[in-house]
């Protein structure tokens, strides 16, 4: 039997370390990544990446013959941002950034600090598939911040909050028809998760529009700082 996947276990705090270590890659070297060439490679590279490891996922789980309609389908928030970050990348789309980088990079940095993988632990593919997944959500976000040099305004916090409630009323009607428990909507998690701190359900849903408002402004305020050091300093642009 599989050992049951440990927080802040050694190999957790490893996956950790290095997807940081990636995103501050992308920073220091966010120069030579501007080259067309290397610009292009890249982001398409980055896309394949997201969109490859969601296929081999969903291909694991139809050869071991436990893919079903109420678990499998792209509707987690962290599948919903893996697809919306790899057309991102690929289309440099300022709206899909907008959702990707304020609401789709709190799940997914959510998702690794508490990661839902029962008793799928290294070296299992399943370990391994679920942090190569969900960095590369955190890079592509980064990405276009540090090379692309895209920003969220405050006009970004309300359609990314608007984005993200269609998305979850449209996930909420999924999970009616299939039974499922897409973006966490019916019931809590298994693992240990934020969730725990909010509440039975339904309350938890209604707490969580509110972390989810304290991620949003939490991942636009460097961006909100420098515009208003900007305006007391008189630099503009």
């Amino acid at each position: 039997m599989p050992e049951p996947f440990a927080l802040f276990s050694f190999g957790h705090l490893l996956s950790l370390f290095l997807i940081f270590s990636a995103i501050v890659f992308l920073f220091w070297y966010r120069e030579r990544l501007k080259e067309e060439r290397i610009n292009r490679l890249t982001r398409y590279g980055l896309a394949g990446l997201l969109l490859i490891s969601d296929l081999v996922l969903n291909i694991w789980f139809i050869q071991a013959g436990s893919w079903t309609l109420d678990y499998n389908l792209p509707l987690q928030l962290c599948t919903i941002s893996l697809y919306l970050s790899a057309f991102m990348l690929i289309t440099r789309s300022v709206l899909l950034f907008e959702f990707a980088f304020l609401v789709g990079m709190g799940g997914a940095l959510q998702a690794l600090l508490t990661p839902d993988l029962g008793h799928y632990s290294y070296p299992h593919f399943r370990t391994y598939q679920f942090f190569i997944a969900h960095g590369a959500i955190m890079l592509a976000g980064f990405y276009m911040v540090f090379v692309e040099g895209f920003r969220p305004t405050l006009h970004s916090i309300w359609r990314s909050i608007l984005l993200l409630n269609i998305i979850a009323a449209l996930v909420g009607l999924a999970n009616w028809l299939t039974g499922g428990n897409y973006m966490f909507l019916a019931h809590k998690p298994g693992a240990a998760s934020l969730l725990d701190l909010l509440g039975p359900w339904p309350y938890y849903i209604i707490w969580l529009e509110a972390v989810v408002l304290v991620s949003v402004l939490i991942f636009y305020l460097p961006f909100g700082l420098q515009d208003l050091w900007r305006k007391r300093t008189g630099r503009g642009n």
